[in-house]
């Protein structure tokens, strides 16, 4: 019988355990899923033969009992702020506390601190000093370097500083923890491991460093100062980040110096499997009685992919995950839908088949010579990459397969296709035939599609295609519905505020969808998250990789102000707009939005 990881001292007695060898504390409630990535980390420590607790939300406002009832681990502690930022988790992008929280029992507030993986981690230095600290997940692997802090509007340094964490492992954590263990069951200390790719320390000293490729960044200190080498910083960093041989980075932070050892290869598809395979209850910890809102979400979905080549610049996917494409095998994937299928709580629906983009399963380079020598962030921006594999049929094998397994009754596909791939000559007849494929069985009624933005110039901006690639899914779209008799809708997805967005382009953007009659409600105000080209423009007010200044919209009245062209046809925001449109001087776009 498959067990939750133990989270109180009457759990980890029952299992006849003395003393756990690891121990993790985590932002987000306690779910066993493999969409959770405390979850996943725990039980590849499970299966590395270690015996492993993790104490999910802890109380950091009271005597501190949460950080203390599993007692001391023998080989170090691990910290996480949860599949989210906890800061983004937190607040909106307007800088209002939220009032709820989908990662905790009942969608309730209050159970997570801001920056909760410094928090958690000086709480458990200052308890127990002489145990080391790995934190790992979004928050540290974002902060990982010199940042620009929206909340603070402050550059802060690497979480390393903030928190005091021994090791921090970035992106995908498999395979760095496993060689760590590997590593710590040899009686190697952690204070020693220095050389595995994935991680980042801190050293008083890099003379005393192996020799490896290395890349030097401009100080903490000059960053704090001068916007064009923060700038320059981080055009060094993401390309470093994705390219196929990265090499070592190295930043002077604080007197002392951050050390980021390049990613490992992506993982392979056996590797991926295995992780898949792992004994997941695949429900919450029973200790819960409310539902878990983001569980509820995710439970009756399949993730088949890892990784995204969009590199989209206000996105922290790629800066995270890669944007190297890691797939599950088809029989994996195929025999985690049927374990679904026999749950008890199972109606028959699947609620994704898919990844961070619901359509690059098992896409890569031709050659993986040019994609050795590749430096671009992104594989299909400023336009697709010749040498990438856009191939949908192995995806449309994919869903027939999974289609015909006894207990499903629809498969819908919840994360968003990227569009642009879907249209051009190489491979028309695959790509054409997974479109009409996708749009009559996997569509749950809405079809979730990111274009962003309508003006060109901050598409370009935002290292996202054309508007012109969603037309020509509106009219496809429309015309399979109509020859299918299905009543289906394009739900898109648009960001306003984002860096070189003015209101004129806002007010371009709402004649734009209102051409097409769209009543816009996927919609959001651009907020600057750590490690992404849309926050260095946001900070710097310079494009990294050109130093051309750039249009920023930092004052909340000029937010708010692009914001209500989303919401044109609401009464409440007419006269504005009327009265905007007529400072622009731009009677011809007032005509078509408003009319005479």
């Amino acid at each position: 019988m498959q067990q939750w990881l133990p989270t109180t001292r009457k759990e980890v007695i029952a299992r006849g355990w003395d003393e756990l060898d690891v121990i993790i504390f985590s932002g987000d409630a306690y779910v066993d899923h493999p969409s959770f990535g405390t979850a996943v980390i725990g039980r590849v420590l499970e299966s590395e033969g270690l015996k492993v607790g993790i104490v999910p939300q802890p109380n950091w406002r009271d005597d501190l009992r949460d950080f203390k009832k599993l007692g001391k681990p023998k080989m170090f502690f691990g910290v996480t702020g949860g599949a989210m930022d906890s800061m983004i988790n937190l607040y909106t992008a307007n800088l209002r506390l939220r009032s709820d929280n989908a990662y905790s029992p009942g969608g309730e507030s209050g159970f997570l601190p801001e920056y909760a993986v410094t928090v958690y981690t000086k709480i458990l230095k200052d308890l127990f000093p002489d145990v080391p600290v790995i934190i790992g997940g979004i928050e540290a692997s974002l902060r990982r370097f010199t940042h620009y802090d929206y909340w603070s509007n402050t550059i802060k340094p690497s979480i390393l500083i903030d928190s005091g964490a021994d090791l921090l492992i970035y992106g995908m954590g498999e395979k760095p923890i496993r060689q760590i263990i590997q590593l710590m069951n040899k009686n190697v200390p952690l204070i020693l491991i220095k050389n595995i790719n994935q991680t980042a320390f801190v050293v008083e000293d890099v003379g005393k460093l192996p020799e490896k490729e290395t890349i030097i960044l401009f100080p903490f200190e000059e960053s704090c100062k001068n916007k064009e080498k923060f700038a320059k910083n981080f055009a060094k960093i993401e390309e470093e980040s994705n390219k196929s041989k990265a090499k070592r980075i190295i930043e002077k932070n604080c007197k002392k110096y951050i050390v980021v050892n390049p990613p490992f290869d992506k993982l392979t598809e056996q590797e991926l499997d295995i992780i898949y395979d792992l004994p997941f209850t695949r429900l919450p910890h029973p200790k819960y009685s409310k539902p878990i809102p983001a569980f509820e979400m995710i439970k009756h979905s399949v993730t088949i992919h890892r990784g995204c080549f969009g590199g989209c610049s206000f996105c922290t996917i790629s800066a995270h995950q890669g944007k190297f494409i890691s797939s599950r095998s088809e029989k994996s994937i195929l025999t985690e839908l049927e374990t679904i299928s026999k749950m008890p709580d199972f109606k028959g629906y699947i609620s994704d088949l898919g990844g961070p983009s619901a359509n690059m399963y098992k896409m890569q380079g031709e050659k993986q010579e040019i994609c050795d020598k590749c430096v671009r962030p992104s594989c299909i921006f400023p336009g697709i990459c010749n040498n990438l594999n856009t191939n949908h049929q192995l995806l449309l094998d994919l869903y027939r397969k999974s289609r015909v397994i006894k207990g499903l009754k629809k498969i819908t596909i919840g994360s968003g296709i990227r569009h642009d791939m879907l249209f051009g000559k190489k491979y028309e007849k695959e790509n054409t035939e997974y479109l009409k494929e996708l749009i009559i069985h996997h569509v749950s009624g809405r079809l979730k599609v990111a274009p962003e933005h309508t003006s060109e110039e901050v598409l370009k901006l935002m290292r996202k295609p054309s508007f012109d690639n969603f037309k020509k899914l509106v009219s496809v779209f429309e015309s399979i519905n109509v020859k299918h008799q299905l009543h289906q809708q394009l739900i898109p997805y648009f960001i306003s505020s984002h860096p070189g967005c003015k209101n004129v382009h806002m007010a371009e953007l709402a004649v734009e969808t209102k051409k097409l009659n769209f009543h816009l409600e996927q919609v959001q105000d651009f907020t600057p998250t750590p490690m992404t080209l849309s926050s260095a423009m946001f900070y710097t007010g310079l494009d990294p990789y050109t130093l051309k200044p750039i249009h920023v919209a930092r004052k909340q009245e000029e937010k708010l102000g692009q914001r209500k062209y989303f919401f044109w046809y609401k009464k409440e925001f007419r006269n504005k707009i009327i009265q905007d449109l007529e400072n622009m001087k731009r009677p011809d776009l007032l005509k078509k939005l408003i009319g005479k």
